[in-house]
């Protein structure tokens, strides 16, 4: 017997993207309109980093740095760093894409460069 092939759809997790903004009212991009529908992406290597060293953030949290993510972004941010109960990440605000995560430990000994924006919450 003959079975269609079926596609696999990947499951979306809080790992790849968070709660929806609500889209902007006037001229704006297809682009702008559809990355703040996507939310804040985390990259495959911040998601293994982020799994590896168990840095976590509730839903709320992901909220509260996706909104000043988009705060940045409208300062003319391009690259933050973004400290969250001691984790650092480093987040694309042009992509909207968390580019990599490190605990205290690792934060604490490390010289951030090629930022010009930073996020304390």
């Amino acid at each position: 017997m003959v079975r269609p092939i079926q596609p696999i759809v990947p499951a979306i997790s809080q790992e790849q993207y968070i709660q929806k903004a609500a889209p902007k009212k006037g001229n704006v991009s297809f682009g702008d309109i559809l990355q703040q529908q996507q939310g804040l992406a985390v990259s495959k290597h911040a998601a293994d980093r982020m799994r590896e060293r168990n840095i976590q953030f509730s839903n709320k949290e992901w909220e509260s740095i996706h909104e000043k993510v988009k705060e940045a972004k409208q300062m003319g941010v391009k690259d933050a760093l973004v400290v969250v109960d001691g984790s650092a990440m480093v987040v694309s605000v042009k992509n909207n894409t968390v580019i990599t995560a490190l605990n205290q430990s690792e934060a604490d000994k490390k010289v951030f460069t090629n930022i010009d924006g930073t996020i304390l919450l």
